[in-house]
């Protein structure tokens, strides 16, 4: 008699395998069965052994205990998940924690079946054991998918909860215990597990923002958390940490594209564009977290304060050289300046601008901005580029009512006053040019501007040319007769002539600087001019003489012809009237080439905060009387935080100056006291 085994092919034994397992599938699916009899579970579990024993090739264990897993996923699949995605809130927690006390069984009797595979195979291979690769089937097919679900219905269900316990006082208790049970219930649904629920991987508050789900977990504790047990400590925290660093990988974005484009052309161009990408990336994220702030956690001040303070990490950051108030200010400009934006109503253009607004108190430089916005408002002012007076007067009227009258005043004077005021000389003298004697042959508008409002500008001591000066003349003797007491002063930087250019193929139209116009008029006695002989009739330094040259000789427009040619200005050149310039237009700008003035107005700004130190010192000293340093130094950095974050060095130099000019002194036996001197 042969006691050898028949072999078991794989598909054979595996057929009696699936008949165990697919009993087991319909046990828990409670459908009619006979439970599984030890009989069966023996015959299973001998049909694994025998398999697993039988010599290569027909040692099948590999195969067995990839079909485990197999079994599981489709089980899964067929059976748990579609159910699941049909059943919403309550209804769907109550089929998880069905399945899942379903899979804990299916998972622990299959383990029974290969058991012989944990033994052995599992142990020699160092492969995850059959009970790890069970739970691990649901938590990749189940879990991930169901647990965003999961969080959201368990939170209806704690709201339906605490709205149940309202009305069961309502209508059965006294309304005086409201206040306790609810906090009570409050505290054992949401406070006992909130920092839990919240710091969860891929399902904490910074998942759920990332994903967008305003209404998720961390913003209902917030809407339903009353009771003056619950800390928002923890939601306060998480916040400001996830809006940081969304807001820091922005800014991160737009620097990395704005060096990029830098390096395929490097040129003042890249550095506009970093500006328009950067703030309106900024004010979208603002709406964003606003819309959250509001609806999620209904305003709460600590939440503002997050925000606030989240906004103000990554709102002050240099990006491509910039700093945030000049990128804030320019933004600002190209909204406001003709041509800057493409067609934006006067609706769309009031709400950016109110937005606008509401960034700048993110931004610690105010007065950074206040002066590179006071810059850019004046250009436009001056050349005529606003596109709305209304709408500079609404962007100075936000300004004012968030930052104080102090921060527009000079902005004010420039809108209000000088413009308006401005527009009236201006008709005045026209008025006055109706004599003809008095004409002096040349069509000139002049702009007066109030001194103290305006930025300053660089003016140069140049000798105009006659028809200029004459100009000059009319017009003084004309605001002579007007005021008394007021000198004038020329801002020749500022100016712009239109001069008709006669060239052999047609005439055209130059519009250029009132500098650019000296030099070019020199041609009207000479057809040819050596850099030296122009210098000496314009009276002007080499670098002015040469940013001149340059815009005329060697950039778009050739106006003039140099010799040698080449792209540098230098002192041995010469240059000729070039007669056969000729272009499509008849009307052209020849521009200067742009000079960064942003240093300039850093230092006018250092200077400025100089004085404000100072007055805020006196203002404190004047009303204590007598201080110490360090009460002295808080009160100041207090008054000064609206518009800039003083430097402690700074005060204390502010200090010791103003203690040198006589308006307070150390007391002789408390050095750290000072004493306001009236």
């Amino acid at each position: 008699m042969d006691r050898e085994r028949s072999i078991i092919e794989f598909d054979q034994g595996w057929a009696d395998i699936q008949k165990g397992i697919s009993k087991l599938k319909r046990l828990l699916e409670g459908k009619a069965e006979t439970p599984v009899s030890i009989r069966e579970y023996t015959m299973i579990y001998t049909t694994i052994y025998n398999m697993c024993n039988q010599k290569e090739p027909h040692d099948y264990s590999e195969q067995l205990y990839n079909k485990y897993k197999e079994t599981l996923d489709e089980y899964i699949t067929s059976t748990v998940l579609p159910p699941l995605r049909e059943k919403h809130d309550e209804f769907m927690l109550r089929e998880l924690a069905q399945r899942w006390l379903n899979h804990k069984v299916m998972v622990m009797w299959l383990t029974r079946f290969f058991q012989y595979l944990d033994r052995y195979f599992i142990t020699r291979r160092s492969l995850p054991a059959l009970n790890v690769v069970g739970m691990t089937c649901f938590r990749d097919l189940v879990y991930d998918e169901a647990h965003a679900r999961a969080k959201n219905s368990v939170l209806v269900l704690c709201e339906e909860c605490l709205k149940k316990e309202a009305d069961r006082v309502y209508n059965y208790l006294h309304l005086t215990t409201e206040t306790k049970l609810t906090e009570k219930v409050e505290h054992e649904l949401l406070a006992v597990h909130v920092t839990e629920l919240l710091e969860k991987k891929d399902s904490g508050i910074k998942a759920l923002f990332r994903d967008e789900k305003a209404y998720s977990s961390p913003c209902c504790f917030a809407r339903n958390a009353h009771s003056s047990g619950f800390s928002f400590l923890p939601f306060f925290f998480l916040f400001w940490q996830h809006v940081t660093v969304e807001g820091t990988t922005l800014v991160q974005q737009v620097e990395d594209a704005a060096s990029k484009q830098d390096s395929n052309a490097p040129g003042r161009n890249e550095q506009v564009d970093c500006y328009r990408i950067l703030i309106p990336k900024l004010i979208e994220l603002q709406d964003k977290y606003k819309i959250y702030l509001n609806s999620c956690f209904k305003s709460h001040d600590l939440f503002q304060k997050a925000l606030k303070e989240a906004f103000e990490v990554f709102c002050n950051k240099t990006v491509n050289g910039n700093v945030s108030a000049e990128n804030l200010a320019s933004f600002a400009d190209h909204i406001l300046r003709k041509g800057g934006i493409e067609k934006l109503g006067d609706e769309a253009i009031e709400e950016t601008l109110e937005k606008i607004v509401e960034l700048l108190d993110s931004i610690i430089e105010k007065d950074v901005f206040s002066e590179f916005y006071r810059k850019k408002l004046a250009r436009r002012l001056l050349f005529d580029r606003s596109t709305n007076d209304h709408h500079e007067r609404s962007i100075l009227s936000k300004l004012k009512q968030r930052c104080g009258a102090l921060f527009t005043m000079k902005m004010e004077g420039m809108v209000v006053t000088d413009v308006v005021l401005a527009k009236e000389n201006q008709i005045s003298f026209h008025e006055y040019l109706r004599n003809p004697d008095l004409h002096p042959g040349v069509d000139f508008i002049a702009t007066v501007l109030t001194t103290g409002f305006w930025p300053s500008y660089k003016s140069l001591d140049i000798i105009l040319p006659t028809e200029m000066v004459k100009c000059m003349e009319v017009f003084k003797g004309f605001y002579e007769k007007k005021t008394k007491k007021r000198k004038l002063t020329w801002i020749h930087s500022l100016g712009t002539c239109h001069i008709n250019g006669k060239f052999e193929p047609k005439q055209i139209e130059l519009i250029v600087s009132t500098y650019q116009a000296a030099v070019l008029l020199l041609f009207n006695e000479s057809n040819r001019l050596s850099y030296t002989e122009m210098v000496s009739q314009l009276n002007l330094t080499h670098e002015d003489m040469a940013r001149l040259l340059h815009s005329l000789s060697c950039a778009k427009y050739k106006i003039l012809n140099k010799d040698p040619t080449s792209k540098s200005i230098s002192q041995s050149d010469t240059f000729e009237f070039n007669s056969k310039f000729t272009d499509k237009l008849r009307r052209i700008k020849v521009p200067l080439p742009t000079v960064d003035d942003r240093k300039k107005v850093i230092e006018e700004v250092d200077k400025d905060r100089r004085y404000a130190i100072d007055a805020a010192v006196v203002r404190v000293m004047k009303s204590r009387k007598v201080l110490s340093y360090q009460q002295l130094i808080s009160e100041t950095v207090q008054q000064l935080s609206h518009s800039f974050k003083p430097d402690i060095k700074a005060i204390k130099k502010r200090i010791e100056d103003l203690i040198i000019r006589d308006y307070m002194e150390r007391d002789p036996d408390q050095p750290n006291m000072f004493r306001y001197l009236a």
